[in-house]
Formats: C-alpha cells, sequence, structure tokens
C-alpha cells in the first residue's frame, strides 16, 4: 500500500461529549495489482483518527473505490491499518519531538 496523497481535517464537537480530539484522513492510496482492494482508478481511504492524551488510534475507517465512487465492504489487514496509524501520527505530529503511543 502506498499513500499518494492526503488531507487532514479536525473534527469539532460542540457538545463536548467525545473525549480527546478526532481528525478525519482522507487518504489517496495505490495497491498492488494482486491485492483484493486493487482498482486501476486507485482507492481513497477516509479514516478517523482519536488522539486521547497519548494514545493515538485508528477509530473508523471506509474505503472507497474512486471509479466507481462505491465504499468497498474490506477491511484492512492488521499491516495495512499499522502502515495508516504510523501515516497519521506522522502527520499529526510531525512538528512535536515526542509522537503519542498507538494503543
Amino acid at each position: 500500500m502506498n499513500i499518494t496523497q492526503f488531507s487532514i481535517e479536525e473534527l469539532l464537537d460542540p457538545t463536548n461529549i467525545i473525549e480527546g480530539k478526532r481528525y478525519e484522513f482522507l487518504l489517496d492510496v495505490e495497491v498492488d495489482e494482486e491485492d483484493e482492494l486493487y482498482s486501476e482508478a486507485g482507492l481513497e481511504i477516509r479514516a478517523i483518527v482519536g488522539v486521547i492524551e497519548e494514545n493515538v488510534r485508528i477509530m473508523n475507517y471506509f474505503i472507497l473505490d474512486k471509479a466507481t465512487n462505491e465504499y468497498l465492504d474490506f477491511a484492512l489487514e492488521e499491516d495495512e491499518e499499522a502502515t495508516i496509524l504510523a501515516f497519521c501520527k506522522g502527520q499529526l505530529f510531525a512538528d512535536s519531538q515526542t509522537e503519542p503511543s498507538a494503543e
């Protein structure tokens, strides 16, 4: 899996019900042709990342086929989730000297 482009936006909770902060990452990804997720047009992953104190984790994600604009009913493999989490943590804390840990 190769992340080619991304955007990030902090999700605001005006009710203050949600503990910590939430961020939405939109990731354009390419996967190998042999991967069951492969799409010639590419994929977009919408990942909701939660940060509570020093813990960072993927709260939820959705996989979108860019050719059809339809969500795919697939789960990422553990190594793919780890890749996405590491990328998101790197973007969130690029300016800080220490990164929070993954849960």
